[in-house]
């Protein structure tokens, strides 16, 4: 079978334009809140590397002292005798491998903690802006690819503060260190030894240079994969039921392949740095041990001192050759961290206001409204409507022909392009959003259930509702005695999304989830659609009852679930065509009596 190319609906928006700053100082100003964590753990990791760098040195005095004991460094402290001197010497070793040791393990458990301290705070910090942001960043990006931002770059990230961090302080540790040290000791050897540093550096820039748009790609073809998996396991009926799972297992391969061959090109540039590296380094090494053993054999270097240096110069250089390990480490962390800051730098759309309701009476108003999703004509054009307090409204009309999007704006998941929505005289814009949609109970025409218990998904929203709240709010709509029937009744598991109730069931439950809230607006948008007409004509009964003094926008295809509505709204192509009573636009003949009558005939 062929594998299509065209992958546009998981094709990836493109990301806010960072601000032009390193990845690694995003990181730092964001990690601000744990700098002393950070200063602490990096001292630990400089103090580690000092102490772990003194055995040559003390290698170096050992040999001076069977050489040359009365010039040796521990002489020089007044300690003459060579027992006593090897006694001092074996004393430092036992405290410097006890220091080393003890650093050790201070700098292993600080950045463990800090790495898993940033995680955690980056990722919650990253969801709750995530769950600020307007639903149309939801519908331009999969949810895959959000899921990979979530956890795969955010995991990627804790990596890189795990280790990866301490192995560059180290490195620079060593460097600096060891260089001054091989400087003051024996300047014209270490200017030979130390030549390939440079060329070193200079090579790790360019490698680094040419691995980071790589790794971005990489990163980009691994939220394409996680939003292929998320799609197809959510729409894992429709696949079944179409008997795709072939197409679907040659489109996965199809984009783990363009996976696999991203890395495999970050893998092939990583993979030469290594050996390119050892032939230079061995230059340097060479050098000392060539040079360096000259100078002994004059007498112009002290053995002890030369010893030291071939020793040294291998814990010098060696550390360049995970130098390519390390950058490559940092290179998927810098693309990461990009990835995460991005999501951190989008701007709100629809940002909260300060007014908070009170003694709200329920008043709604849409005064000369227009709206249009991004890329597309008007769904919503210079629409006006009213909803008095405690009122029942329906609104009916063609499928697109915004009813829907009227509930959206009314909840502020979008912000409208011109005009006002007044909530008893005020302004939306002015009111705190968290505020706002408490006084509201929503009842969609998709309905999701999370993963728990069916008590848990009504009480969700009401966190503190208890168990016979609870069974109220089902009996009111029509649930509790499918819910008894259940195998362990109010505590059965609905499975995700609800999978494992029916679809009439589902709804039932969104109903009474939007009872046991007691708001003062109750928006039904196409609440009895997935019911049968026996179960629509029990939750009619009930919301005879819910929606006493309580202002209700009702949607609905079924006119039979609005027909007793105070005033009915009919839309076309975004703007009211009537309005009226049931029984006033039976009798003006129009668009909702034309609708009526189909649907009578279809129910007879």
């Amino acid at each position: 079978m062929s594998v299509p190319v065209d992958n546009s609906p998981l094709r990836p928006i493109s990301p806010p334009v960072a601000p032009p700053i390193a990845p690694l100082v995003r990181l730092f100003r964001y990690g601000h809140r744990y700098r002393l964590q950070i200063w602490s753990a990096s001292l630990f990791s400089v103090l580690n590397k000092i102490f772990d760098l003194a055995p040559p040195y003390l290698i170096g005095v050992a040999v001076t002292i069977v050489v040359k004991p009365q010039t040796s460094l521990i002489a020089q402290w007044g300690v003459k005798d060579v027992t006593q001197q090897f006694a001092v010497l074996s004393l430092l070793t036992l405290l410097i491998w006890g220091a080393e040791s003890m650093f050790e393990y201070l700098y292993d458990r600080s950045w463990r903690n800090l790495a898993q301290s940033i995680q955690h705070d980056l990722r919650l910090d990253a969801y709750r802006h995530l769950q600020n942001l307007d639903m149309q960043y939801f519908e331009e990006r999969s949810t895959g690819t959000l899921l990979s931002i979530l956890n795969d770059d955010v995991n990627q990230l804790e990596r890189f503060v795990d280790t990866g961090i301490n192995e560059l302080l180290q490195f620079a540790t060593t460097v600096l260190f060891v260089g001054a040290t091989f400087i003051a000791l024996a300047p014209g050897v270490s200017y030979w030894a130390m030549l390939p540093i440079p060329f070193i550096l200079w090579g790790s820039m360019m490698f680094q240079k040419r691995l980071a748009p790589r790794y971005a790609e990489v990163r980009e073809k691994a939220g394409l994969v996680s939003a292929r998996l998320s799609n197809n396991l959510s729409g894992i009926a429709t696949i079944k039921s179409f008997t795709a799972e072939a197409y679907e297992a040659d489109r996965i391969t199809f984009d783990s392949n363009a996976y696999r061959r991203s890395n495999g090109g970050a893998i092939a540039l990583s993979a030469a740095f290594v050996p390119l590296i050892r032939f230079v380094i061995l230059f340097g090494f060479t050098a000392t041990l060539f040079l360096g053993g000259l100078e002994a054999a004059a007498g112009r270097l002290d053995v002890g001192t030369y010893s030291f240096m071939v020793f040294i110069i291998q814990r010098l250089l060696w550390p360049f050759t995970r130098l390519g390990q390390t950058m490559d480490q940092y290179q998927r962390a810098m693309a990461s961290i990009n990835r995460v800051m991005n999501l951190l730098d989008t701007p709100i759309a629809i940002p909260t206001g300060n007014q908070i309701l009170s003694n709200l009476r329920g008043d709604v108003e849409f005064r000369d409204v227009t709206f249009a999703y991004q890329g597309r004509s008007n769904a919503l054009e210079q629409l006006s409507l009213m909803v008095p307090a405690g009122k029942t409204i329906g609104i009916v009309g063609a499928t697109g022909s915004g009813k829907s999007t009227l509930v959206k704006l009314l909840l502020r998941f979008y912000e409208v392009q011109q005009g006002q929505i007044l909530l008893d005289g005020l302004d939306l814009t002015t009111l705190d959003l968290r505020s706002l949609r408490q006084c509201m109970g929503w009842v969609s025409q998709d309905v999701f259930l999370f993963h728990g218990t069916v008590a848990e998904n009504i009480a969700y929203g009401s966190f503190d509702a208890s168990r016979e709240e609870i069974i109220q709010a089902a009996i009111a709509a029509e649930s509790h005695e499918f819910i008894t029937a259940l195998p362990q009744g109010y505590d059965t598991i609905v499975g995700e999304r609800g999978q494992k109730l029916s679809g009439g069931q589902r709804q039932r439950l969104a109903i009474a989830r939007a009872i046991l809230k007691n708001p003062t607006i109750l928006i039904l948008d196409e609440a009895t659609s997935a019911v049968d007409n026996e179960t629509e004509a029990a939750i009619q009964r009930s919301l005879l009852q819910i929606t006493q003094n309580r202002t209700t926008i009702a949607i609905a295809h079924r006119l039979s679930t609005i027909r007793h509505a105070h005033c009915i709204y009919v839309m076309e192509q975004g703007r009211i065509q009537e309005a009226g009573t049931h029984e006033d636009l039976l009798s003006k003949s129009g668009l909702y009596a034309a609708l009526w009558r189909v649907q009578s005939g279809m129910l007879e």
